[in-house]
């Protein structure tokens, strides 16, 4: 059932044809650049991590801050964001949020410590997250309802499915024929470019009466922060889980989520409506969505890490590993599809959470001794597949039943939850895979580093023994498995929470707003 035919709904906003802009198909393209340059940053500086650890002298727990950093400030602020395009104009809005983004993307190639660049990370989450929901909202003021609208939002979603993908790809090609700062520096030309036709053809949207709601949008960023804050300083075998400020970290983090969740029950224009929430289905669909996007974050980070530190690929061969992914997300996508009103939302999202906990659960066997086919190659498809029977489901779930006015917003708290899904997952998982390799052996991350010093002919590097490199090696590996093993149960709990409670009737490819969902 589409989400927009649901209830009565105000006029829609006067699309920019009309305002004299005919000139579709570069609005589009302009939508669609920035769409791509979001989501694929996401993924860009998985393949370049690595070098960054190197360079920065990033601990093993904190490196995952450089993911989080992002990730956490925009889907903290996705929603607020979106709000701000319907008060002051999307268009502005937009404008200002790729500006943002470009001049934090030139500070983190620009960056010299670990510290400065986290922080610039952040900055670049905030661009994102002004950028992305008002470019999506830019559909529909831009194009008309029907095949127009249509296909926009349809090259909308390919390019929310392969940002992931070609983050990757392009990160391996910028890494190894470049510098790691450079999968930074792109953005600067492309996003200048977008800011620069936009205006020229975008026409500008009415703003809408409200205010913002600064104080939850404050709360909800700042209490996940401190809770992931918190989780990394557990991994810290200097700290720990029982650490007194460890457990402030988590203290804190649950009181000012809680004021989160009663500014939201009060504010007239919430951020995050709670009323979203009284449907279980749709509610099932949103914490699932949190699951899956915490153990998917999490694949991408120690795949990478692994093909480059245990299989010595190059950044480029590491990205190109990866390019599987896409194809396996989008023949599951379009089976999910062609499924979608024939089956009931659980059965297929049941079936993609089958296929994904087990391609996890495969990779918790990796070894030293693995090889990209089969140890690789096959349950990243099975993964990828997965994945894609899962998202088309749950989308449809997410925005079934909501009255049109609130069907971006279901949308979009339902990107939000794979965003914060994989600041929260890659904290835990980075966590116990940090844990699990100092365990085996307790060096392994020291020994690793001068290896990689070593084969670079740094000055004063010496090569350690052979016999300790492969320890550390078997130790990093046991590090990354163990997180696997715990992703693929956390895929289970997913596909139980599934089957229990996403028990609507099957549904219809919306067409509307609520037709995106961002996919890595």
């Amino acid at each position: 059932m589409s989400a927009s035919s649901v209830g009565e709904s105000p006029a829609p906003p006067r699309p920019d044809h009309e305002h004299g802009h005919t000139n579709l198909r570069l609005a589009l393209l302009v939508i669609a650049s920035a769409q791509l340059m979001v989501v694929l940053d996401a993924s860009i500086v998985n393949v370049a991590m690595p070098s960054i650890q190197r360079a920065l002298d990033f601990s093993p727990a904190n490196l995952t801050w450089v993911i989080n950093g992002y990730t956490l400030a925009f889907g903290g602020l996705l929603l607020l964001g979106g709000r701000a395009g319907d008060l002051f104009g999307r268009r502005r809005v937009f404008i200002a949020g790729i500006l943002l983004f470009t001049a934090a993307s030139l500070l983190c190639g620009l960056a010299t410590s670990d510290v400065t660049l986290v922080a610039f990370r952040v900055l670049q989450g905030l661009g994102a997250a002004i950028a992305a929901p008002t470019a999506l909202a830019l559909i529909t003021t831009t194009f008309p309802e029907g095949p127009p609208r249509n296909r926009a939002f349809a090259v909308y979603a390919a390019m929310s499915g392969a940002g992931a993908a070609v983050g990757l790809i392009a990160g391996g090609i910028l890494t190894d024929v470049l510098d790691w700062r450079w999968v930074f520096f792109v953005n600067v030309p492309i996003g200048l470019l977008i800011a620069f036709a936009a205006p020229r053809v975008l026409g500008e949207s009415a703003a809408e009466p409200g205010r913002i709601d600064f104080g939850g949008a404050l709360a909800g960023t700042l209490g996940l922060t401190v809770l992931v804050y918190g989780i990394t300083r557990a991994s810290n075998p200097d700290l720990g889980w029982g650490n007194t400020g460890t457990i402030a970290c988590f203290v804190f983090a649950a009181a000012v989520l809680a004021a989160f969740i009663a500014i939201e029950a009060r504010h007239q224009h919430p951020i995050m409506p709670l009323r979203l929430y009284r449907n279980r289905v749709r509610s099932g669909s949103y914490v699932v969505m949190l699951i899956v996007g915490a153990a998917l974050f999490s694949m991408f980070f120690f795949i990478s890490l692994f093909v480059q530190n245990i299989l010595q690929y190059s950044a480029i061969r590491a990205g190109m590993a990866f390019l599987p992914f896409t194809f396996g997300i989008v023949i599951g996508a379009g089976i999910a599809t062609q499924l979608a009103a024939r089956a009931a939302p659980r059965v297929i999202a049941g079936s993609g959470l089958v296929l994904a906990t087990s391609g996890l659960f495969l990779y918790s066997r990796l070894e030293v001794g693995s090889t990209y086919i089969p140890d690789l190659l096959v349950p990243m498809i099975i993964i990828a597949v997965g994945m894609g029977l899962t998202f088309v489901p749950l989308t449809l779930t997410a925005v079934a039943d909501v009255q049109r006015e609130d069907a971006g917003i279901a949308s979009a708290i339902l990107n939000t939850m794979q965003q914060v899904g994989g600041s929260l997952g890659l904290a835990l998982l980075a966590t116990a895979a940090a844990n699990a390799t100092t365990a085996r052996f307790a060096d392994a991350n020291e020994i690793g580093r001068a290896a990689q010093a070593a084969a670079q002919q740094l000055p004063g590097a010496q090569m350690p023994d052979p016999a300790l490199l492969m320890q550390a090696a078997e130790a990093a590996t046991h590090g990354y498995a163990t997180a696997f093993l715990l992703g693929s149960i956390m895929m289970f709990g997913a596909l139980v929470l599934t089957v229990v409670l996403v028990n609507a009737p099957r549904q219809q490819v919306p067409t509307g707003e609520a037709a995106a969902v961002h996919v890595g």
